[in-house]
Formats: structure tokens, C-alpha cells, sequence
């Protein structure tokens, strides 16, 4: 039988965090380049803007201004768990 080390459910290193969020800055333009590379177009570029636009503000919205503003009593670890407690929240 495996020993595996024990997981750690954050990531605590800070040059490793930046890493990660340069990761994800590089795989978004090179996905959206890859896909307006296909249908260049004025429309498309906007449309694209706009997406990644709305679901930045609406993930803003879900941790920040939910916690902060609406009820700071409430911590989520995921948009999954956000979505179950709000879900949850609609059960009678």
C-alpha cells in the first residue's frame, strides 16, 4: 500500500499562487486567440469580451460582494458550494 502525502486544501506559497494566476491569464489568451483566430470578426471580439466580462463581475459577485455586503456569515470554498447553499436556500 501507497503512503501519499496528506493534501492541503490551500495553496500556501506565494510565488507558486502568482505562478497559477499567470497560468490562467496565459490559457485565456491563448484560448481566445485560438478562437477568434477562426471567426475574426468585430462582433465576435466584442461578444468574447463581453462573456469573459459577465462572468468575471458575476464570480466578483458570488464571493466578494455576497460576503461583504450581503451576509459576511457565509464563506464558500467553490462556485459548487456557493450554488448548494443558495439552491438549499430554495427548499421548503
Amino acid at each position: 500500500m501507497r503512503n501519499y502525502p496528506e493534501r492541503s486544501s490551500d495553496l500556501q506559497s506565494k510565488p507558486m499562487i502568482i505562478l497559477k494566476g499567470g497560468l490562467f491569464l496565459l490559457l485565456g489568451c491563448l484560448s481566445a486567440g485560438l478562437l477568434l483566430s477562426s471567426i475574426i470578426s468585430l462582433r465576435n471580439v466584442f461578444l468574447l469580451g463581453l462573456t469573459i466580462w459577465s462572468f468575471c463581475r458575476a464570480y466578483y459577485f458570488a464571493f466578494y460582494v455576497i460576503e461583504h455586503y450581503v451576509d459576511d456569515s457565509f464563506r464558500y470554498s467553490g462556485l459548487f458550494d456557493f450554488a448548494k447553499h443558495w439552491l438549499g436556500r430554495l427548499k421548503p
